[in-house]
């Protein structure tokens, strides 16, 4: 009779952290007007759009004539207003929502993740990169004459021609906004292990002309989108209300569908408001644009809070900083002199450098970014991954495990870091996933 064997500890992914999302909140210390203007602006960013404003519930302004959703938080949604993709994705119903006649594209499904998608190449073959929106505004009850095509997502998924990207989570952003760039480069430089490790990285800029030319614009270091391209929360903010739903604002002021018959309002369609039609309590919010409000949300908003620790979770710390996860991953950042109220000086943990990295052939999109390679992506900041359900650029996975498997790959500066994790036994391994899942 053969002598009973012990099977190896099973290492997962322990899923979804249950309980309070940790996070929505306002900065704390915050003076009585700016936290006005965070509550307004949180109701602003809650705003559901239509064509014209003329439908119930749907009160703002400016939808389409593409556009992938209808309002901010119908993608940054999970675990509360500000996150990420939720467990079923709203884009199914926007599909056909007010008499739209929208197929649904076979890569959004019901319970996977929001994406924007992009096309990497034109049909002449030279380099897109652009969101090309998945619904339009043909059919709707307040779209007029507006008839337009989706794009033919089935043929440039055929070509291998389409990639997507799922929305970043902006808590806690007006802290990443106010570390001045010199700060950003010590704490990167900070890490003596980098090259050791294979990893190197560097910054996006200002100026959009390629790598190390920052002559369009101001050169300094860019750090919001999955590949670090947008300079500002305004900037992000007007540059997501334009492509994502459409809305031309003062940031973005022309519409992207040349169709007249489709250009149903006068742009830009959000604007500073010369009349208070709000009445929120913050003249600050009310007489501002929605752009100027989606922006406040972010930087008024607390990091989210990981939970307590645990014997299990310091373990997992360490062992996260021993295999080199914090190489990139940098544990803390630290602002500069603020113009909010007990922000200057704020030490606060992204776990992220801010920085991009070649992550390999598994993970790169092909699209090209300012300084940002086709492979190479902006450092995920890790803090609220613990409610997270969608992870890497494209939500390919669910998985924990699989999302780190995914880092190595040929080309990658993840490479070492992977296989000294591989190397770890279980009950590190599973330290390490506890620990991200506290978050």
């Amino acid at each position: 009779m053969a002598a009973p064997t012990s099977a190896a500890p099973k290492v997962a992914d322990p899923g979804v952290r249950g309980g309070p999302s940790g996070a929505g909140g306002a900065l704390p210390g915050l003076g009585s007007a700016e936290k006005a203007f965070f509550a307004a602006a949180a109701n602003r960013f809650l705003e559901t759009d239509s064509v014209s404003g003329t439908l119930a519930g749907e009160t703002g302004t400016g939808l389409g004539p593409r556009f992938n959703l209808n309002s901010c938080a119908g993608c940054h949604t999970y675990p509360t207003a500000g996150g990420s993709s939720p467990p079923h994705n709203p884009q199914i119903a926007m599909a056909t929502l007010d008499g739209a006649q929208n197929r649904v594209p076979s890569f959004i499904t019901a319970n996977g993740p929001v994406r924007e998608a992009r096309f990497i190449l034109n049909d002449d073959g030279t380099p897109d990169g652009g969101v090309h929106d998945l619904f339009v505004i043909s059919g709707r009850s307040d779209a007029q004459a507006c008839h337009i095509a989706q794009p033919d997502f089935a043929s440039a998924q055929a070509k291998n021609n389409v990639i997507f990207r799922i929305p970043t989570p902006v808590f806690g952003l007006g802290l990443v906004e106010s570390v001045p760039d010199s700060g950003l480069e010590a704490a990167a430089d900070a890490d003596g292990v980098k090259s050791s490790l294979g990893i190197s990285g560097h910054f996006n800029h200002a100026g959009n002309a390629g790598r190390f030319n920052h002559s369009g614009n101001d050169g300094t270091i860019t750090r919001f989108g999955w590949k670090a391209q947008n300079k500002s929360l305004l900037i992000f903010a007007g540059e997501a209300y334009n492509v994502e739903q459409g809305v031309t604002n003062e940031a973005f002021p022309n519409e992207r569908e040349s169709d007249p018959h489709c250009q149903l309002n006068g742009t830009p369609e959000d604007a500073t408001n010369l009349s208070n039609f709000f009445n929120s309590g913050s003249a600050a919010s009310d007489f501002a644009s929605d752009i100027v409000n989606f922006a406040a949300f972010s930087r008024l908003s607390a990091p989210p809070a990981p939970v307590a620790p645990t014997p299990m979770t310091m373990r997992g710390r360490q062992v996260f900083a021993t295999v080199g996860c914090a190489s990139c991953h940098t544990e803390t950042q630290t602002t500069g002199r603020s113009a909010y109220t007990a922000q200057t000086n704020v030490t606060f943990s992204p776990l992220s450098d801010f920085a991009l990295h070649e992550m390999g052939s598994g993970l790169s999109d092909g699209i090209a970014q300012g300084d940002a390679a086709g492979d190479e992506f902006r450092t995920a900041p890790l803090w609220g991954l613990g409610q997270r359900i969608f992870f890497l650029h494209d939500g390919r996975t669910s998985d924990l495990l699989a999302a780190i498997a995914a880092h190595a790959s040929p080309g990658s500066e993840a490479n070492t870091v992977i296989s000294n994790f591989n190397q770890l036994i279980a009950a590190d391994k599973q330290a390490l996933l506890d620990y991200l899942r506290s978050l």
